[in-house]
């Protein structure tokens, strides 16, 4: 017999450990970087940009292309670090709750 009263029991535990995983994510942090170092981005595991860091070598010359090129892919970087973290964090915390539903993207559940 289905248990209606069960599954509605573990669909609000498991909305409460997703609510706690997402939380959580504000606290992981990467950093990447392009140009050897001369550009360093930090992002958090909710794909947030914390900061930017310029070498100040760059910024004396007449560098503005270069300084763009290299600020859009240290960005990048760390976004893509930071989703990857943030998937693991909500792996993690969410493990043995939900269903091994293959294609499941947890992603959608604000990353």
């Amino acid at each position: 017999m289905f248990d209606m009263m069960g599954m509605m029991g573990k669909m609000k535990e498991l909305q409460a450990k997703m609510k706690e995983a997402q939380d959580n994510l504000k606290n992981i942090t990467v950093e990447a970087e392009a140009g050897a170092g001369m550009v360093k981005a930090k992002a958090n595991g909710q794909r947030k940009l914390l900061s930017i860091e310029i070498d100040p070598t760059l910024l004396k010359a007449d560098n503005a292309e270069m300084i763009s090129d290299l600020v859009v892919a240290a960005v990048n970087k760390a976004m893509d670090e930071a989703g990857e973290k943030g998937q693991e964090e909500l792996k993690k915390q969410t493990s043995g709750m939900m269903p091994n539903i293959p294609g499941l993207d947890l992603s959608n559940f604000g990353l």
